[in-house]
């Protein structure tokens, strides 16, 4: 599978790319946002969005969140049309992120802040503690233990956060600290995806 930049969220084949992301529910329920055509770049898809939605429908009301390897921001604008406080987007691609911005202006999302920048270098500092991560990252390129080890040593996640991964199911159960806990777990293609709750070590 062709992949981009290394940090680059939520890639997909170059025959499945789409213009835009919808949300399925909320306050912005059916709108489309657009997606910028940078190549490889692939939304999370609506079915399993829905999924992962429909578990963390309790916990997303007031949330505060943080969306790593944001991408096209399906998950971040799903969180915040749910009710979601805040989110904080992380992407690295320019364009991309710049893509993000329009779209948060055109939906008048003051509590989206955007970061265009390098997810593993954002979380290599001292961090502040969110409720609800989402962790997408690049196929096949291997960040996935970085970024569990730091959003833990950093003091990236509030005592009972709520992480979610999404990564190809041929990279199996992902090490996780023994305070995480597996909640939910389907697979859907080539793709895992997974809701850990945290308990305070």
């Amino acid at each position: 599978m062709t992949r981009r930049r290394q940090q680059s969220g939520r890639n997909m084949p170059n025959n499945r790319r789409e213009g835009f992301v919808r949300i399925i529910s909320g306050r912005w329920r059916g709108r489309k946002l657009p997606v910028h055509d940078v190549e490889g770049l692939r939304p999370t898809t609506d079915r399993v969005k829905e999924t992962v939605f429909n578990w963390l429908a309790q916990d997303i009301h007031e949330a505060n969140c943080l969306d790593l390897f944001t991408g096209s921001g399906s998950l971040s604008f799903e969180a915040l049309s749910r009710g979601a406080q805040n989110v904080t987007m992380l992407e690295l691609d320019k364009k991309a992120a710049e893509q993000l911005e329009k779209n948060r202006l055109t939906v008048g999302a003051d509590n989206a802040h955007i970061h265009n920048t390098d997810s593993l270098t954002f979380l290599n500092k001292q961090g502040t503690p969110y409720d609800i991560v989402f962790i997408d990252p690049p196929f096949r390129k291997n960040l996935l233990q970085d970024v569990i080890n730091l959003l833990e040593t950093n003091g990236w996640l509030a005592p009972h956060a709520i992480i979610y991964i999404e990564a190809e199911k041929e990279l199996g159960d992902p090490e996780t600290p023994i305070h995480w806990h597996l909640h939910k777990e389907k697979t859907a293609g080539q793709v895992c995806y997974r809701l850990f709750e945290r308990e305070e070590a």
